[in-house]
């Protein structure tokens, strides 16, 4: 997947365009950077509306080449190194999202499986228990 980078684009237009190819994943923004394995402060996160123009120390117009066999670490790199831009990616675990600190070296792939087996697990026990008490 490409995602085409220019400072008159959104933050949410970007989300948007990484969610689509990975459901179980989403990345968010944030003023400053982090290191790799470590996580971002909440309160520095950027709001979705935010133009790229606003938040990005690098104003360059490019692309992003984003596929399942990139790690988190090489992702967020990307982000910040060609464009400027602070992200940190995020993992849905039952109904809450986990940034993925301890696990920046697996790829998007790994992240996304995981994500969706544990969805599949606890939406299969969620019918077990609808079976059992007769629902």
């Amino acid at each position: 997947m490409k995602i085409e980078i220019t400072d008159q684009m959104t933050l949410s237009e970007i989300q948007n365009e990484f969610h689509e190819l990975f459901p179980f994943l989403k990345i968010e923004f944030y003023s400053k950077p982090h290191q790799t394995h470590e996580p971002s402060s909440k309160s520095s996160m950027l709001k979705p509306s935010t133009l790229v123009k606003d938040c990005r120390t690098i104003h360059n117009d490019g692309n992003i080449f984003i596929h399942g066999g990139l790690t988190v670490e090489r992702l967020e790199h990307i982000f910040q190194e060609c464009y400027g831009l602070s992200v940190q990616v995020f993992r849905k675990s039952g109904s809450v999202w986990i940034e993925t600190t301890v696990t920046d070296d697996w790829t998007l792939n790994k992240q996304n499986e995981e994500a969706e087996s544990f969805f599949k697990a606890s939406d299969e026990l969620n019918e077990s228990e609808r079976n059992i008490l007769g629902n």
